[in-house]
């Protein structure tokens, strides 16, 4: 599914995903850097991103793959 990754003024990362008109903040991340791991969102859907380089800039539209929906 496309999500798309952007951080607000505060710093808070999110997860925007246009299909379902959702927007929830970034709870926890599987790894360090952003990419190539899981994260996990506050309505608790865990989603696998991409494997992209370290610098790569927000916001950006990535395809995720949702691995949860509890």
């Amino acid at each position: 599914m496309k999500v798309m990754m952007r951080r607000n003024a505060a710093g808070v990362l999110s997860a925007y995903v246009p299909k379902k008109d959702l927007e929830e903040p970034v709870v926890s991340q599987e790894l360090p850097g952003l990419w190539g791991g899981t994260i996990t969102l506050a309505n608790g859907w865990t989603l696998a991103l991409p494997e992209m380089a370290e610098g790569t800039s927000l916001p950006i539209t990535v395809e995720a793959r949702r691995l949860s929906a509890e």
